[in-house]
């Protein structure tokens, strides 16, 4: 599914991002801080997620809700988890030149198949 150049400038400059997630830690939101998008594919960075990851390796279905002001979006779709290999590299890479304070331990890449507009009025 493509999805237009307003939500993905929108996501990249979101004050909030948040991850739904469910399995067997039942519902968990997080709050996401470094986000990608390359080739129609959302990468999200992790740097800590335990009990997210947990509900991605069981159910690999989540929503991803960002904004700015009253203006947002919900993404749902799949993700794969991704820890070595081309694509994890160059994160990695760029994680490094750009936020190196952090250390990547993985990536969610999230298949984008509902967007959503959250923003008050929208719908």
């Amino acid at each position: 599914m493509e999805f237009s150049q307003k939500v993905i400038d929108s996501l990249l400059s979101a004050g909030g991002k948040a991850l739904a997630t469910t399995g067997k830690h039942g519902v968990n939101v997080v709050p996401v801080s470094t986000v990608r998008v390359e080739g129609g594919k959302i990468l999200l960075m992790n740097y800590f997620f335990r009990k997210t990851l947990d509900n991605i390796l069981e159910q690999p279905k989540v929503a991803l809700a960002f904004w700015s002001g009253l203006e947002g979006y919900q993404i749902k779709g799949s993700v794969e988890y991704i820890d070595s290999g081309t694509v994890f590299e160059e994160a990695n890479k760029w994680i490094t030149d750009n936020v190196a304070d952090r250390t990547l331990l993985g990536l969610l890449v999230l298949t984008p198949e509902e967007v959503l507009n959250i923003s008050p009025g929208a719908n």
